[in-house]
């Protein structure tokens, strides 16, 4: 069947929530944000390519046309926290959950503001830790990384030099006061090592690699210094985003949430069912893999692909990942009341099929969709939009519409029986 009859059979099926004041509206200016395929940049968003990540655009269209300054947004799949920058960057307060503490350890770093000395003490740090050479001993901490299998895949003569550059400069992190300040050149290095080794067939020198971490530095620091005047505008009383390492399956019972109150918008981007991508490993020659980045946050990896993706790449069946899914959304909407809109970026290997099981585990859980207005259209419709460039694996590789996704709009009405 076509891709353009595919919403049309599937809104004979389900029941749509009436028109109301309350139904999103879009202008063809807001749709063309919301299908933007220009590259994420700005703010703090491009400290790490986190696979999967949607665009700043969208997040920022959906949140001011859905929110007002002051407003909660809760993303429980937060991964590399477009929708807490762009919430904390236009007033509103957030919330960000996530299973992997590589996404929570981006989060923290993204959202938490640093002053114009904190940023010059990195760039005075960054120009000193450079001048080591791959003949400086590196600290016994790193070592231990090595012995427990992080840096898989990085002992080759090509991989060697960055392995050694990466160490020696987390190896200089204690020469920076405070956690903040440390984990932000921490997240530099982050960035720096995915640059040289991420998909790469060709591996950078040694000295390639310093001059483009100096760059990356300059580059996130310029971020920062833009996400600092953004949150600015709003006071100091907003505070920045909380950000929970945790499953978002009993997320209503979190100690930590029973004050914040109710969101007014979820904004969030799940995993996709059979689409699965490398969220904790990095590619390495053309396919092998390792998880360097986990070592090189300082956090542990205790979990397989399917920890992070509800379901292994290998199952044909999405069974468990529609019960995944079912369990992380009752848990939501418990925190969540029937003014609290959800908006979802999801992607399908096979849309037509799944869709459909997807719109169905959520109208079993008392969820009604509600369809956008588009200023301009007589009927209101879905907004489809291409991702290109994405490295994702389809769980069958003949399914081609892995690259495309659809913003889909809930409201919580009632509870399931």
């Amino acid at each position: 069947m076509k891709k353009n009859n595919i919403q049309k059979n599937l809104s004979m099926k389900f029941h749509f929530v009436e028109e109301t004041a309350e139904t999103p509206r879009f202008t063809s200016d807001q749709i063309t944000a919301i299908q933007c395929q220009k590259p994420v940049l700005g703010l703090t968003h491009n400290f790490y390519r986190y696979p999967a990540r949607f665009s700043p655009q969208l997040a920022r269209v959906v949140i001011e046309a859905l929110t007002k300054p002051g407003d909660l947004v809760l993303d429980p799949f937060c991964g590399g926290a477009t929708t807490l920058v762009e919430a904390a960057a236009m007033g509103r307060r957030a919330i960000g959950v996530d299973i992997s503490p590589l996404a929570i350890f981006l989060a923290k770093v993204k959202t938490r503001p640093l002053d114009s000395q904190a940023r010059s003490r990195i760039r005075s740090w960054a120009e000193e830790s450079t001048d080591l050479t791959l003949r400086s001993p590196i600290e016994s901490t790193e070592k231990q990384w090595r012995q427990l299998g992080y840096q898989k895949h990085l002992n080759s003569p090509n991989t060697w030099p960055i392995r050694k550059s990466l160490e020696l400069l987390l190896g200089q992190l204690a020469d920076l006061p405070g956690k903040h300040l440390r984990e932000f050149a921490r997240c530099a290095i982050l960035r720096t090592g995915q640059w040289a080794l991420d998909g790469r067939k060709r591996f950078p020198s040694a000295n390639e690699f310093r001059i483009r971490f100096r760059k990356i530095v300059d580059e996130m620091l310029n971020g920062m210094a833009d996400y600092v005047a953004a949150t600015k505008k709003y006071g100091p009383t907003l505070g920045y985003p909380l950000c929970l390492h945790r499953s978002a399956e009993g997320l209503h019972m979190d100690d930590k949430l029973q004050d914040v109150g109710t969101p007014r918008l979820v904004l969030t981007s799940p995993p996709y069912p059979g689409v699965h991508m490398l969220y904790h490993r990095w590619q390495i020659g053309g396919g092998r893999e390792t998880p360097a980045p986990f070592w090189i946050a300082n956090k542990l990896d205790d979990n397989g692909e399917s920890h992070y993706t509800f379901g292994n790449r290998a199952y044909h069946d999405q069974g468990v990942y529609f019960d995944c899914l079912r369990d992380c959304f009752e848990s939501i909407c418990e925190f969540s009341t029937s003014e609290t809109i959800f908006a979802q970026i999801v992607g399908f290997s096979e849309p037509q099929r799944q869709l459909r099981r997807y719109l169905k585990t959520l109208s079993n859980l008392g969820f009604e969709e509600i369809i956008p207005i588009q200023v301009g259209h007589s009927k209101p419709r879905r907004i489809w939009r291409e991702v290109p460039r994405r490295r994702w694996y389809a769980e069958q590789r003949r399914h081609l519409h892995s690259g495309r996704e659809v913003l889909l709009f809930h409201r919580f009405t009632q509870h399931s029986a």
